[in-house]
């Protein structure tokens, strides 16, 4: 089988969040169950195509919104065994970013799917199936052809909207909206519709995303493509997390001899400037800073439990500039417990899933949610709410922390997170068992290999859907 990744980001060549994490890994577990792929990504300003071999194979021209531009295909490999297409645009991709905004990156997305498109007619290798991901190739299963097509759901809260004007500038026609649907005019929407099958990336966010709460609008839409609507849960990539041999940390560790964890968590307080206090807890967040990561529950929250125990908390991310601004303000107000650093910071963020106890992500909504997968693979345990990926991922772990894997509250509210803080920090105590626990969750499987099983399966659903000529 050969199969086409189409994405807006994949590592290593381009990341920003948890796309990129699975656009570069899933490809790779695939790769390793004798499936040819290739990976196909704008050239972005920041990508260096020499770090991947990538050497220009064709260059033609694309129409789209009304111009005609020169693109170059560029071919070589984002890891072994997976192929890397990246299309080479200054107008529409030269800049040294991912995401520009709107309404810049629906023509950006737009223009990448047409060349897509162009390339497909003579392409290196000929794809049985397209796997297209989130909003920015939403229109392509529309154009797919006999080509069978996946549409994955990152997340739904961004869709691409575009409006009358936008499709006269397009040549979009009205045919392809479905009736009744208030939100149906989207890049997101276009894919739900046409796609052969659609996935999203945690089997509860899939029948979340059926209600009014976290459907997004098209809640209505995907109950009508319900019997193409899956749910996978994503994996994490075992080669790039491994606390056995992750050069960020001062020295590794194993389940077997977590000594190495505790000199991560002293190099963790060394580096936010936080007191070396191996009695209190640590609670590390990486994340970004926006509402559905739950930032607007977490100030309230923190002062909750500090008035009820003792910790401290290490937090990296970029968001919001109201939430950058509050969790700065919060290391002000309490500069021996909470440090904050406002970036994107990859040996960072590896530190405190190592050095850390316990990982906070108190989400809104999760569609499936990384790092309580990577923190518990470094031993450490995850505090969060019970909703999508998360709710898969993470069981709530027993008094005697015998069974479970980490603290989970229900209800979006301060308090309710709070309690689950405190709960956490107060089983800390607990040296033995949490001694245990720890080796416990480092010995869970979340690598690709299921999860590259099940997508398998799905492609060959997508094609038996295509051979069908039913939509």
């Amino acid at each position: 089988m050969k199969v086409l990744f189409i994405a807006a980001e994949a590592a290593p060549a381009a990341k920003v969040g948890g796309l990129g994490d699975v656009a570069g890994s899933l490809p790779k577990a695939l790769a390793g169950l004798g499936v040819e792929v290739a990976v196909a990504l704008p050239l972005y300003g920041m990508i260096d195509p020499q770090r991947f071999g990538a050497r220009e194979v064709a260059r033609f021209k694309v129409e789209a919104l009304g111009r005609e531009e020169a693109v170059g295909l560029k071919v070589g490999m984002l890891a072994p065994g997976v192929g890397l297409w990246l299309f080479e645009n200054p107008t529409y991709f030269a800049r040294p970013a991912i995401y520009y905004g709107e309404p810049h990156d629906r023509d950006r997305y737009f223009f990448f799917s047409r060349a897509v498109l162009e390339v497909l007619k003579d392409p290196p290798f000929s794809p049985d199936v397209l796997h297209c991901h989130d909003w920015h190739t939403g229109l392509l299963p529309l154009w797919a052809g006999e080509r069978a097509t996946v549409f994955t759901i990152n997340n739904l809260a961004y869709q691409g909207p575009f409006d009358w004007d936008f499709m006269a500038r397009s040549s979009l026609k009205e045919d392809f909206i479905p009736p009744h649907h208030p939100r149906a005019m989207s890049f997101m929407a276009v894919g739900l519709l046409h796609a052969d099958v659609v996935n999203t990336v945690s089997e509860t966010y899939s029948r979340e995303i059926l209600t009014p709460e976290y459907g997004e609008g098209l809640e209505k839409l995907l109950e009508s493509r319900k019997e193409r609507l899956f749910g996978i849960l994503n994996g994490i990539d075992y080669d790039a997390f491994d606390p056995q041999k992750d050069p960020h940390l001062p020295r590794p560790y194993s389940a077997s001899d977590l000594a190495g964890k505790g000199s991560a968590r002293e190099a963790l307080q060394r580096r936010m400037g936080l007191p070396a206090s191996p009695d209190i807890p640590l609670i590390g967040m990486v994340s970004r800073l926006d509402e559905q990561k739950g930032l607007d529950i977490l100030e309230e929250a923190l002062e909750l439990a500090f008035s009820r125990a003792d910790f401290q908390l290490a937090i990296l991310g970029r968001g919001r500039p109201q939430y950058e601004e509050m969790v700065e303000r919060l290391a002000q107000h309490r500069p021996r417990q909470v440090a904050v650093q406002v970036a994107f910071d990859d040996p960072l963020a590896h530190l405190i899933y190592a050095g850390s106890d316990l990982f906070l992500m108190p989400s809104r909504f999760e569609p499936c949610g990384l790092g309580q997968m990577i923190a518990m693979r470094y031993g450490t345990v995850p505090v969060v709410r019970r909703t999508g990926g998360l709710a898969d991922t993470v069981a709530d772990l027993s008094p005697d922390l015998a069974k479970g894997r980490g603290f989970v509250f229900d209800a979006y509210e301060p308090a309710a997170l709070a309690g689950a803080l405190v709960r956490g920090v107060k089983a800390y105590q607990q040296r033995e068992a949490w001694g245990k626990l720890q080796t416990r969750v480092m010995g869970l499987d979340f690598s690709w290999g299921a999860s590259a099983r099940e997508y398998l399966a799905l492609y060959q659903k997508a094609l038996k859907l295509k051979a069908g000529g039913r939509r």
